[in-house]
């Protein structure tokens, strides 16, 4: 199959792409087609390799309202829905609605996804479902699960225990919650222990962490310090970091060397936690986003994510990443040309590191695994800036979704000059 007139990656000239047995064979310019290959023209349409979701909750996803609302919008009361919600999982609930959820990213252009499984429910229903729905679509979209203690580890009895299980059941990652631990000393020992099981399993670690607007929650040291000294270092993710945005300045001066001692990634969610962060402020009221381009002028990779689709946290959401950019450039001041054009990065290369993607699974050079994303449009800002529907999403050579383009007719009569 050969690919024609491609803008990759916001390339000033247009591409052909040849694809042969799921491999990027060929990249050039005015590459000439073999006898009998298939030939697609796209025009000058953006070549970009695929979004990747780093940071979702497949097993409470499309829940809102179940058993009742969110009438505070914070946090907190999302997690005394979920506890009244979870008692009603099973199997067929946890897999039909991870799967809607999967089909709305998929049309989206997302072909890779690390979501995190509530691990304090002691049946572990939802992480049986979702391990298995992993397995199931293993090569079309990529699951990554970590285990997630949502009620706390030391807090919670029995969830230390439930952790492990989680990761001798399969789980790839494993996750705390310290700013929810009843108090500093739970929250450091919970991290000690969650370094510790990712060393005994050869686990990845990704930390909801200081997703509050308390000043004095400060989880990210610790575990800063610890992937520094244990050498997990960019295997460790921070995700939310939202009390970062409260710390006064001379106290994230001396954290940010140690953040870049640590190589620690970093995912933000900016649709959730504008809705949930500042809601004890009158004003001024937070933003509820971490310092992104503090971070990444500090050298840490930054990812953008979800978080949550239609559920006790957040009663919206579709899979589409480019409303995840959208805000959260908005809200992080960065939106000069030269940062809207790069933005595309925060769901794809900054994503990928974050998930520590195999670099022949990821981008798009010759050699590589054929995964990719079609975009109608000629660059990213003006995909960004209308929403252009992508194309084609192809994973291993193979077209795993398709978006025809949209046709709109304005019927309004102009007035003649």
């Amino acid at each position: 199959m050969l690919y024609r007139n491609l803008c990759i990656e916001n390339s000033d000239v247009l591409k052909d792409v040849r694809v042969c047995e799921g491999i990027f064979s060929e990249i050039g310019e005015n590459l000439l087609p073999s006898e009998g290959e298939e030939v697609v023209d796209l025009g000058g349409c953006l070549m970009l390799p695929p979004f990747i979701e780093p940071h979702i909750h497949l097993d409470s996803a499309l829940t809102a309202g179940e058993p009742r609302w969110n009438a505070s919008g914070t946090l907190f009361e999302g997690i005394e829905i979920w506890s009244e919600r979870k008692k009603r999982l099973d199997k067929a609930d946890v897999m039909a609605r991870a799967s809607e959820a999967i089909h709305r990213l998929a049309v989206h252009g997302v072909q890779f996804v690390r979501t995190h499984v509530d691990s304090t429910d002691p049946s572990l229903v939802a992480m049986e479902a979702i391990l298995e729905l992993r397995e199931t679509l293993r090569g079309v979209v990529d699951i990554q699960v970590v285990a997630f203690p949502q009620d706390g580890i030391m807090s919670s009895p029995g969830s230390a225990q439930l952790l492990e299980q989680c990761l001798r059941m399969g789980a790839d990652a494993v996750g705390a919650i310290p700013h929810y631990e009843f108090t500093r000393e739970y929250s450091v020992e919970s991290l000690n222990l969650v370094m510790k099981l990712a060393e005994k399993y050869g686990a990845l670690v990704d930390v909801h962490c200081d997703e509050i607007d308390d000043e004095a929650s400060r989880g990210l040291e610790t575990l800063a310090c610890r992937a520094l000294e244990s050498g997990l270092k960019s295997r460790v993710t921070a995700s939310h970091t939202t009390a970062m945005h409260s710390y006064n300045n001379a106290y994230a001066a001396k954290l940010f060397r140690l953040l870049r001692l640590s190589e620690i990634n970093f995912i933000a969610n900016p649709l959730i936690n504008t809705h949930l962060q500042g809601r004890l402020d009158t004003y001024p009221k937070r933003r509820g986003v971490t310092r992104v381009r503090e971070l990444l002028a500090n050298g840490n990779h930054v990812a953008f994510g979800h978080d949550d689709i239609f559920d006790p946290w957040y009663p919206l959401g579709n899979g589409q990443p480019m409303d995840v950019i959208h805000m959260g450039i908005h809200v992080t001041q960065s939106m000069g040309y030269d940062e809207i054009m790069q933005s595309y990065r925060f769901c794809t290369w900054e994503a990928a590191h974050c998930l520590n993607l195999s670099p022949t699974d990821y981008g798009i050079r010759e050699g590589n695994a054929a995964n990719f994303i079609i975009l109608n449009a000629k660059h990213w800002y003006e995909a960004l800036n209308v929403r252009a529907e992508v194309l084609l999403s192809v994973r291993n050579g193979k077209v795993i979704a398709r978006t025809s383009p949209r046709q709109a007719e304005c019927l309004i009569p102009w007035l003649s000059k």
